[in-house]
């Protein structure tokens, strides 16, 4: 029998070097799951890590991963502030539903008129649908002390279902011969988030790179982001010091619902390129892993993102070229936070076996 000891001082030098030592172990485990599946391990790591950086093909695939880390940079962004708050919006996945569906509804309502205008009132109905999604568990844990985790989580099958209502109904190509889904947003010029298609950019990655500098300014040089990491590491110390617990959650639930929400509306004005019934591919929930893989610091979560970015597009050639299960990709990436959270344990706690009572 054994029992874990909280260490007095953890070491800080362990503890950034963490990520690391869980990406090694992945490598390692991940490359003997590959090899029980018949494949090479060698050969995986090597097509998910390398090619689409230094591959034959890496021209195509670099500009491909700044697209796939935005929006997970940008929802792990706004998460970290919660979660160093100790405030848990696990809900995000919803938000960025909510806020594709408002952001695609505003550019759909203009069709076909083309304008300037079209492309940033998108983009503020899409921060706007995300951080209202997000009031919602905001409001009830601070009126009736809800539990953030589970009123955000069951959200997102509410916002799953109104997103399969919307692109069989109201949202539905009226000239799609009855199949399921929006207009193509990226055809229609005014309501396309492409900076340059040829390039393969679009504005999210604009965005999610200026959300890691404010979010860095805010937590190191601003009262705000200070009582966020106050009531976060001492939360008997916030109260004393005066810092308002409603504030601090109506500001980080509604901060990382407008940041799922441009996440989404950025997807679906760019790559997505429409609303359909399976437009959501679980960023929400993978921006998590990309949080605390940063160690919830803003440069961190922009490593950690395209980190993740680069398992997803490694995931899709790997899986072309050599056949691989997608769900042994996805269990590949769940192994990241398996073994960060496990790392984190070794890190703050130590084993220590229980002594057996006297006789």
């Amino acid at each position: 029998m054994i029992r874990l000891d909280k260490r007095p001082n953890p070491s800080k030098a362990w503890s950034y070097s963490t990520p690391l030592l869980a990406v090694l172990l992945t490598m390692i485990f991940g490359g003997l799951l590959f090899a029980a599946l018949g494949k090479d391990p060698f050969v995986a790591i090597r097509t998910i890590f390398y090619d689409p950086l230094f591959g034959q093909h890496a021209f195509f695939y670099r500009p491909q991963l700044l697209v796939k880390a935005a929006p997970l940079i940008l929802i792990a962004i706004g998460l970290s502030l919660g979660f160093r708050a100790g405030i848990w919006n696990i809900g995000a996945e919803g938000q960025y539903i909510i806020g594709a569906l408002c952001g695609a509804g505003v550019g759909l309502a203009f069709y076909p008129t083309v304008s300037f205008i079209i492309f940033p009132l998108m983009v503020i109905a899409g921060a706007l649908g995300g951080w209202a999604w997000a009031m919602i568990p905001a409001l009830l844990k601070t009126r009736f002390g809800t539990n953030e985790i589970l009123v955000s989580l069951m959200l997102v099958y509410v916002a799953e279902n109104l997103l399969r209502g919307m692109a069989v109904g109201l949202m539905k190509n009226p000239e799609g011969f009855g199949f399921p889904g929006s207009r193509n947003l990226a055809q229609y010029p005014s309501a396309t988030s492409w900076i340059s298609q040829n390039a393969g950019i679009h504005w999210g990655v604009v965005f999610a790179l200026i959300a890691v500098i404010f979010a860095y300014i805010l937590l190191t040089r601003h009262m705000l982001g200070f009582n966020i990491r106050l009531a976060g590491q001492a939360p008997r110390a916030a109260r004393f010091s005066g810092v308002n617990p409603t504030r601090l959650v109506l500001f980080c639930l509604g901060t990382s619902g407008a940041l799922a929400g441009l996440a989404g509306l950025f997807e679906v004005s760019g790559p997505a390129g429409q609303v359909t019934t399976d437009f959501n591919v679980g960023y929400g929930f993978t921006a998590i892993i990309v949080a605390f893989l940063g160690r919830l610091h803003p440069v961190g979560i922009l490593l950690a993102g395209l980190l993740m970015a680069l398992t997803y597009i490694g995931g899709e050639i790997a899986q072309s070229q050599l056949q691989l299960p997608a769900a042994a990709i996805q269990l590949f990436q769940g192994m990241l936070l398996f073994f960060l959270l496990a790392v984190d344990l070794l890190t703050n706690y130590r084993f220590r076996p229980k002594q057996g009572a006297a006789a």
